[in-house]
């Protein structure tokens, strides 16, 4: 099943978001690389795709995984969350419809 990872930053994440970045994107890519990656990215704090500066204020990663405790596993073993990027993550079942 599909599941949403919806997470929120703390205030001024970007530092902390450049030092785990790395191992962030290896997990989405090992997501990819087993075709269990919808869609990932950030929510810039601006409306632009590039924010600069200004940084993020959360992302979205929608993965599937054998089940809902799965994917909180996973989620909750983010690089970010060890480098204090979120203030919180959401992990809840998701239904496409449409693609």
């Amino acid at each position: 099943m599909w599941y949403a990872i919806i997470s929120e930053d703390v205030s001024d994440s970007l530092p902390l978001r450049k030092k785990a970045r790395a191992g962030h994107l290896a997990r989405l890519n090992l997501l990819k690389d087993e075709g269990r990656l919808l869609a990932a990215g950030p929510n810039p704090s601006i409306d632009s795709e590039e924010p600069g500066e200004a940084g993020f204020t959360g992302s979205l990663v929608i993965a599937e995984f054998p089940s809902l405790e799965e994917a909180k596993a996973w989620a909750d073993s983010d690089p970010y969350i060890e480098a204090g990027v979120y203030a919180s993550v959401t992990v809840k079942p998701y239904k496409l419809v449409l693609r």
